[in-house]
């Protein structure tokens, strides 16, 4: 038989794949044990090999080429095949590895994942974890993300998305709000009321608060002067801080409510969710470190923290 690659040949190829992950030579060198020389070197000989260039470089970043794109993606998943035979042939003794790249919005990375990763560490100490807390939608391709976490189903049907949590909204202010303003009584009354705002990335609007009445679910537009963007939870500070009422997921003020820094309103137009998705791309032959932690989290997420 023919052989196709030699050793330095498949190394080569592994670390095209981390400088791909991390869109650095350097980072990926620090993940690999070697130089960023021997990282440029090995991208250098697969360019040469397949008469391509596989990056495009400026001063400022480093992206994979187009044909890179193309190239990463297949190598990204024949290396993903190897592992997985490895584990098959071992009995499954190979251990997770690597570097696990996930995204999740403020509210839940802080009283929901956070928490968790120190417990994930310790179970699997060979896979270091980058966490981008933001609510911008990113990019798997382009950002090389393993998984996300999101409020909604992606509508590309090349994403998998897991239910990881119904999360309850619940409205709240602080006593001396409501000794001032007086309680709302029904949702209506909301428009006589100091609502704190929160403006979508995606739309750059804020989103209509949702009630339970009768059975149905009722949406109720809201107007304040207070506004945040970006992170969701500088909408609890401002509540816990007098700044009006707020339609706040549960989790993130139970504490107050439960010390009575906070007062929940309107709890019996309640009983509304919004969830939280797990996504991650579609894949025939997913690295070991990604599937453990979707296996993590998903049971994890069984026994939410308070």
């Amino acid at each position: 038989m023919t052989r196709h690659f030699d050793d330095l040949q498949l190394g080569s190829l592994e670390l095209f794949c981390l400088a791909a992950d991390h869109g650095s030579f350097t980072a990926a060198a620090t993940e690999a044990g070697v130089t960023p020389a021997a990282v440029s070197r090995s991208v250098a000989r697969l360019e040469e090999r397949l008469g391509v260039r596989l990056f495009v470089r400026t001063t400022r970043q480093m992206r994979l080429s187009e044909a890179g794109q193309a190239y990463y993606q297949q190598c990204r998943q024949a290396l993903g095949q190897l592992v997985e035979a490895q584990r098959q042939v071992t009995g499954g003794q190979v251990l997770p590895s690597g570097r696990l790249r996930i995204s999740a919005p403020t509210p839940y990375a802080h009283h929901r994942l956070l928490p968790l990763l120190p417990r994930f560490r310790e179970r699997y100490p060979h896979v270091q974890v980058d966490v981008h807390v933001s609510n911008r939608n990113v990019d798997f391709t382009e950002e090389h993300f393993d998984l996300a976490i999101r409020g909604r189903e992606p509508a590309d049907s090349r994403l998998v998305a897991r239910r990881l949590e119904d999360a309850e909204l619940v409205v709240v202010a602080t006593p001396a709000y409501l000794a001032r303003k007086g309680a709302p009584q029904v949702p209506e009354d909301l428009a006589r009321h100091e609502c704190i705002q929160f403006e979508l990335a995606s739309s750059g609007r804020s989103p209509p608060w949702s009630f339970r009445r009768d059975g149905r679910e009722l949406e109720v537009q809201t107007q304040g002067g207070l506004t945040c963007l970006g992170d969701f939870l500088a909408t609890t500070t401002l509540v816990r801080h007098g700044g009006g009422l707020m339609q706040a997921y549960r989790f993130t003020v139970q504490d107050a409510l439960d010390n009575g820094e906070l007062v929940e309103v309107l709890a019996e137009y309640g009983g509304t969710s919004r969830p939280f998705m797990l996504i991650y791309p579609q894949a025939r032959h997913m690295p070991l470190r990604v599937r453990v932690f979707i296996d993590f989290l998903v049971a994890e997420g069984a026994q939410p923290l308070g």
